[in-house]
This record gives structure tokens, sequence and C-alpha cells, in this order.
């Protein structure tokens, strides 16, 4: 069995998955899509996350969580792993949040 495949290496709240589902039920997101996380650059201000419904690649490994298919690229593991998202909604914002766990 391939434990790097199905093992999701992130976290993703409870909220957050809520808010997922409800953009895959709501804004008819295509079959054969799932949730991609990933990260982007790496200039002055630093890396950053990437979330967002797109098509598997040849470069992705492909996981299932409750009910999502999640793909990461394979050179994107490395920076993901251990990557909590989260969904704030508040009077002034609303949207995903990414962050990493401080090591203990």
């Amino acid at each position: 069995m391939d434990f790097h495949k199905t093992i999701l290496p992130i976290h993703i709240s409870s909220i957050a998955l809520d808010e997922i589902k409800n953009i895959i039920e709501t804004k008819n997101i295509p079959p054969g899509y799932g949730l991609r996380v990933g990260i982007k650059g790496s200039g002055c201000s630093g890396q950053g996350y990437v979330i967002g419904f797109d098509k598997p690649g040849v470069q992705d490994n492909q996981y299932s969580y409750e009910g999502i298919t999640v793909f990461i690229e394979k050179k994107h593991l490395l920076y993901v792993a251990g990557l909590q998202i989260d969904f704030e909604s508040d009077s002034e914002s609303r949207g995903f949040t990414c962050s990493m766990p401080d090591p203990a």
C-alpha cells in the first residue's frame, strides 16, 4: 500500500471542509476536478500557498478526504506537509487561511 498516497499530509478544519463542499455544490465544479493544494513563488515576500479547484496532473499525488479529492504535486509535498487549512468569516473578511504549525 502506498501510504504516501493514502494519508493526507495536510489538515483541513471542519469549517474549511464544509466550505469546500459548499463551493463544489454551488459553483458547479465539474466532475473530475479536485482541490489542489500547493505552493507559489518564493520571492522577497516568501513562499505562499495555493488552494483551488483543478484537474489532476501527471505529477500529482491524489488523496480522498471526507468525500473530496485532493491533489498535491509531488514536488510540493515537502513544502505543504503539515499545512493547516481553515476558513474564517467575520464582518471584515471571508476566506481560506493557510498556516504551518510552529515547531515544538
